[in-house]
């Protein structure tokens, strides 16, 4: 019989959100009658702005003709909106990124998984905790995580926690790494570092000669003036970094499916001979291979949201969902709730009450409030006593989210 990679077979057997999404199904045919708001998986109500939208139908309509119909395209994606994105993500901040260190993507989550096909199984690789649960679990894909351990950690990745103790600022690791995973604005604390706190990590890469794998999907939710929007802000950046961003909450493309990765030719590695080798290129490879390009009708779509109209249309969903995370932080303080994140990302992240576990919050608000979040447990060991709440719905779920917390916890 073929055999499997077994690395597969190391992974828990439910991820995270198939796991909330399974609970609050079972609630449901339970409590058929029960209006449960879900504030859990951080999925866009907003519809796509009418821009990408006109621009999207104008490509259909190109598909329908000889003359304007596209088949295969570059895997790359298109030069109107590599050259969008170059001209408009970082020119437009005084970033020196070119068209053809821009890859065009199905989204970030795809990219941050299959980032991991150019690294060597024998990297050494460190991650905030708790952390998006993709990076932790590609890396098991890959072997390069080791053993499951009883308190949910894997032996050979190297966790940097972040909690309230020390500010949600990860603390430069004492012991050499090879590859780390930084997602800021956070997913999940909703918390930004500053452009200082951000550098010590690009000179400990350079120091190191190590790689930042930098998950900027929420960049244009910052607000505070000195939070990076990209770490090719930092000097020295494109030297040992690679940047993964995303036009799903941005613009509301979670069932579009479009993003991008930037690697900067000036990013080397070696190779098991010692080689000079630039990922630039193996990227570009690897596309190539095991990616036909998103879609025409996709890039069309994201490009018109570097109009102008397209900027002030994505710009006013940005802060109607801001408005819903500053409502949630306003709200669940004056629940007595203990609350972070929420000024620079789409995301708030409570303390559980009392020795309540994540997942036993997790219940207990369901079970109370009818509102489902996600248990911060699910996201990393340092993540228990954790509970992640989104601002990615309406104004009106929100409010009445915050009356039902508001409710049980003056009764519990």
């Amino acid at each position: 019989m073929f055999k499997i990679n077994d690395n597969f077979c190391k992974l828990p057997e439910s991820y995270l959100f198939s796991e909330v999404a399974r609970r609050i199904n079972a609630f449901k045919e339970a409590n058929p009658d029960t209006d449960v708001i879900r504030m859990g998986i951080g999925d866009v109500t907003i519809p796509i702005c009418p821009a990408a939208i006109e621009a999207m139908h104008k490509a259909v309509d190109d598909e329908s003709r000889t003359e304007t119909f596209h088949g295969y395209g570059p895997e790359q994606g298109y030069p109107f909106l590599r050259e969008a994105i170059a001209e408009n993500d970082y020119k437009a901040r005084g970033i020196e990124i070119s068209a053809d260190e821009i890859f065009v993507s199905d989204g970030a989550k795809s990219d941050t998984g299959n980032i991991g096909d150019l690294l060597s199984a024998d990297n050494i690789v460190a991650l905030t905790d708790p952390v998006y649960p993709v990076y932790a679990d590609t890396n098991v894909m890959a072997g390069r995580a080791g053993r499951l351990s009883e308190n949910g950690s894997w032996d050979r990745l190297v966790y940097l926690p972040v909690s309230a103790e020390n500010g949600f600022e990860p603390q430069i690791p004492q012991e050499h790494v090879d590859v780390i995973y930084l997602c800021y604005p956070n997913n999940p604390t909703g918390t930004a570092l500053t452009r200082l706190q951000l550098k010590k990590w690009v000179d400990y890469a350079r120091k190191e000669g190590a790689l930042i794998l930098f998950d900027s999907a929420y960049e244009a939710f910052i607000h505070t003036p000195d939070v990076p929007h990209s770490i090719f802000e930092i000097t020295g950046a494109k030297e040992v970094a690679i940047e993964f961003r995303s036009f799903s909450k941005t613009a509301g493309f979670t069932g579009v499916r479009c993003g991008y990765t930037v690697v900067p030719k000036d990013l080397k590695a070696k190779d098991a001979e010692g080689r000079e080798v630039s990922l630039n290129r193996l990227w570009n490879r690897r596309q190539c291979t095991k990616f036909n390009g998103a879609s025409y009708v996709s890039q069309r779509g994201a490009a018109a949201i570097y109009t102008p109209e397209g900027r002030r249309q994505a710009s006013e969903a940005v802060e109607y969902y801001m408005e819903n995370a500053r409502a949630l932080r306003q709200g669940l303080s004056e629940a007595g709730f203990e609350v972070y994140g929420g000024v620079d990302a789409p995301y708030v992240w409570l303390k559980t009450p009392g020795a309540m576990t994540s997942w036993e919050f997790f219940d207990w608000l369901l079970e109370t409030a009818n509102v489902a979040g996600t248990p911060g447990s699910g996201f990393g060991p340092a993540g228990e006593g954790y509970f992640r709440l989104t601002a990615f719905n309406t104004h009106e779920n929100t409010r009445r989210a915050i009356e039902r917390i508001k409710a049980v916890g003056q009764k519990s």
